[in-house]
C-alpha cells in the first residue's frame, strides 16, 4: 500500500468520526448550540461554552474544519502523486467538491434555524440532502484510496452495471428514509413500541412520523437485493471474500436496526446503526468498483 493510499484511508476513517459526531449533535439536540451564527459560534470565533450544547456543536465545527483541511491536503497529494487524468486524482477533486457542499449544507441548517426543535419539512429535506452528500463524499473518498494502487478503468457497459446502479439507488433511498426516521425519533420520541407504531399509522400525525415507518420496509427490500447481488458473485474467487463481507454487513445492520427499533432508538444505538450503515456503503462502493473493473493492459 502506497503512502498516498494510507493517507487517503486514514482521512476516510477520520471522516467517519466526524459524521458520527454530527449525528450526535442532532440526536442530543445541540444543533443550536452556537445560535444562528456561522462560521462563528454565538458571534465569537472562540466562544466560552456556558452550555454543553455549545461545546458539542463547536467541537463538531472544529472537527469538520479539520476534515476540510485534510481533504485539501488529499487533493494536493493526489496532484503531486498522479498525472493529470488519473482516476484517483479525479476522485480526490470530486471528494473536495462534496466536502465543500457538506460545509455549505451544514451552514444552511444553522443559518436558517433548521436545528433543535424545528420540525419543518424544509429541515427534513435539507437533512436528506446532507445525508446523500455525505454518502457521495465517503464514496469518492473511498475510490480515491482504492484506485490509488489500482490502475485500470470501470466498464460501465458491463451487464452488472444496471444491477449495481439499482442497488446504489436503493441504498441512497434507504439513507433518505433513515434520515427521516432518525429526525422523527429525535423530535417525537415514543415511550413504547406500541405507541410508536400507533403514531406512525395515525393519519393526523406529523408527516415525519407517518414517513418514519418507511425505513424498516425499505431496509428489508434493499437488504434482500444486496444479499442476492453478493451471492451472485461468490463463484468468482476474486470476489468471494468481499461478497461474504457484504452479506455479513447487511445482516449485522438488519440486526442492529431491529434492536434499535425495539429499544426506541437510544442515542448510542443510533450512532452504531449509522456507523455500520456508512461502513456498509463503503464496502458496497469497493464491491461495485471491483465488479466493474477492467485492468489496464
Amino acid at each position: 500500500m502506497s503512502r498516498f493510499s494510507k493517507y487517503a484511508w486514514g482521512t476516510l476513517a477520520y471522516n467517519f468520526l466526524v459524521v458520527l459526531w454530527g449525528a450526535y449533535v442532532r440526536a442530543s439536540g445541540s444543533g443550536a448550540g452556537c445560535g444562528e451564527h456561522w462560521p462563528t459560534c454565538n458571534g465569537e470565533i472562540l466562544p466560552r461554552p456556558e452550555a454543553i450544547e455549545t461545546l458539542i456543536e463547536f467541537t463538531h465545527r472544529l472537527t469538520s474544519g479539520l476534515a476540510l483541511i485534510l481533504t485539501i491536503a488529499l487533493v494536493v497529494a493526489a496532484c503531486r502523486t498522479f498525472s493529470r487524468g488519473h482516476r484517483a486524482r479525479r476522485a480526490a477533486w470530486t471528494t473536495l467538491g462534496f466536502m465543500v457542499a457538506e460545509a455549505l449544507l451544514g451552514a444552511g441548517l444553522v443559518l436558517f434555524g433548521l436545528v433543535d426543535e424545528n420540525d419543518s419539512l424544509a429541515r427534513a429535506m435539507v437533512m436528506c440532502m446532507h445525508l446523500i452528500n455525505t454518502l457521495f463524499l465517503l464514496g469518492f473518498m473511498t475510490l480515491t484510496a482504492w484506485w490509488a494502487d489500482r490502475p485500470g478503468r470501470l466498464d460501465l457497459g458491463d451487464p452488472m452495471a444496471r444491477w449495481l446502479g439499482l442497488a446504489t439507488g436503493g441504498l441512497l433511498l434507504l439513507g433518505i428514509t433513515g434520515a427521516i426516521a432518525a429526525l422523527g425519533d429525535t423530535l417525537f420520541p415514543a415511550t413504547s413500541l406500541v405507541e410508536g407504531f400507533q403514531a406512525d399509522l395515525d393519519t393526523g400525525a406529523h408527516i415525519l412520523l407517518r414517513l418514519r415507518g418507511l425505513h424498516p420496509v425499505f431496509a428489508m427490500i434493499v437488504a434482500f437485493g444486496l444479499i442476492n447481488l453478493a451471492i451472485s458473485q461468490r463463484n468468482d474467487p476474486s470476489m468471494k471474500t468481499m461478497a461474504n463481507l457484504l452479506i455479513a454487513a447487511v445482516l449485522t445492520q438488519l440486526t442492529v436496526g431491529l434492536v434499535n427499533l425495539g429499544l426506541l432508538a437510544p442515542v448510542p444505538l443510533q450512532l452504531l446503526h449509522l456507523f455500520i450503515a456508512d461502513g456498509l456503503w463503503v464496502l458496497f462502493v469497493v464491491f461495485a468498483a471491483n465488479i466493474l473493473e477492467t485492468p489496464r493492459s
